[in-house]
């Protein structure tokens, strides 16, 4: 893939506070990118950064091979939807979406009415143009604002927690248009969210966030499988987490892990730098699970006692208690049909496999 976003040596002060750290990246044209983390992380400062809305302290952006840093906001290849959207109440969805235009003395009005009704039927809102903006739903709101930012076809398209106004059902549907869309436009896309599953259902690519860096960098799958930190893995989704002690490190692992005892483990499942000594192993809930009864399983096992149960309609979540680990270990177990839901204190046996686990910094 071709680099379109280059970020080198990128730090940010704001007086004595130090908003971005020495961040270096790249993004690639027509890849869907995101910065995740948690509130105050330094994502959205990355973010205006590469708009233009904030200058660099120390370092260079660069955007299509050219330096930006003596080019303003709006002369960058770049467009950004806001998390308010930014729609005018008082204009309608067309006058909205054609308010990008309004510099553009070479464009004739025909030609203006064009490219915003093909701008609203790319977002899925044809025949929309002379509806009220105030009359609009909140996802509807949305789809005008990434019709605005779309019109200018920029190189890049910034989204600023542009879901986040939106309720759980809605927001959705707006992850599955916005792969859509990208896909659909071939431009690239930066989204910043707090969200981890969003982020994890619509990226090519992860940059998670902590204090002004980067603390890992990857894609979807191998960030949930394979986080590189404990930190990491208890922002990506849920984790247990096990005290653990490396015996050696030759061409497999040997390590003891807390409540399951001795095990090999494969060079894949530990940071490089792993060495004999203290450790912290991990293993997702839903990759431990419950052997209830009539069921066999060619699986390691260890007894244990539930001690919580939270019931989601599809799954439930328990927590149980094994001999030698401090905290209740947490399993996601799927409800199928004829499988029954246990009730807390009920005695069980818990199923687990070494190729679930990874070792920690």
């Amino acid at each position: 893939m071709t680099a379109l976003i280059t970020l080198t040596g990128v730090n940010k002060y704001y007086a004595d506070y130090h908003a971005l750290r020495d961040i270096n990246l790249t993004i690639n044209t027509g890849e869907f990118f995101s910065l995740l983390g948690p509130s105050g992380c330094g994502k959205t400062t990355l973010l205006r950064t590469i708009a233009g809305f904030e200058s660099v302290s120390d370092g260079v952006v660069m955007i299509g091979g050219k330096d930006m840093a003596d080019v303003p906001a709006n002369l960058r290849p770049t467009n950004m939807v806001f998390q308010s959207y930014a729609i005018f109440p008082h204009l309608t969805v067309a006058e909205n979406v054609a308010f990008g235009l309004r510099k553009s003395e070479d464009l004739d009005k025909p030609t203006k009415a064009k490219m915003v009704e093909e701008a609203l039927t790319m977002v899925g809102l044809a025949g929309y143009g002379n509806r009220a903006a105030h009359a609009l739903s909140g996802g509807q709101r949305q789809r005008v604002a990434l019709a605005r930012a779309l019109i200018l076809k920029p190189k890049v398209l910034l989204l600023d927690e542009p879901l986040s106004a939106l309720d759980k059902k809605m927001r959705e549907q707006m992850q599955v248009e916005l792969i859509r869309l990208q896909r659909q436009v071939g431009i690239t896309f930066i989204l910043v969210t707090h969200d981890q599953e969003e982020a994890l259902v619509m990226s090519d690519r992860i940059a998670v966030m902590f204090e002004g860096e980067i603390g890992q960098l990857a894609d979807p799958e191998t960030l949930y499988r394979r986080p590189n930190s404990r930190r990491v893995a208890s922002f990506i989704g849920k984790m247990n987490f096990l005290d653990a002690e490396v015996k050696a490190v030759v061409e497999e692992i040997d390590v003891t892990v807390q409540g399951l005892g001795r095990l090999k483990i494969s060079a894949e499942q530990a940071p490089e730098e792993v060495s004999v000594g203290p450790a912290v192993a991990g293993i997702r809930p839903e990759t431990l699970g419950i052997l209830f009864e009539g069921e066999t399983t060619d699986r390691k096992l260890v007894d244990g006692v539930v001690d919580e149960v939270v019931y989601y309609g599809d799954m439930t979540y328990y927590d149980v208690r094994v001999d030698g680990v401090a905290q209740p270990l947490n399993i996601a177990m799927k409800n199928l049909i004829g499988r029954p839901v246990l009730d807390v204190g009920a005695k069980t046996r818990v199923i687990w496999d070494e190729r679930s686990l990874v070792l920690l910094k």
